[in-house]
């Protein structure tokens, strides 16, 4: 597993989906300024 630490404001609410596998995923977008 790969760790990243990002730091910013979401610019708008996550979305979780759910796979057909059964597994779980966030998707999100971070505004940063550098």
């Amino acid at each position: 597993m790969n760790k990243v630490m990002l730091v910013g404001r979401l610019t708008r609410d996550p979305e979780l989906r759910t796979l057909p596998s059964g597994k779980h995923v966030t998707t999100f977008t971070v505004a940063t300024n550098e």
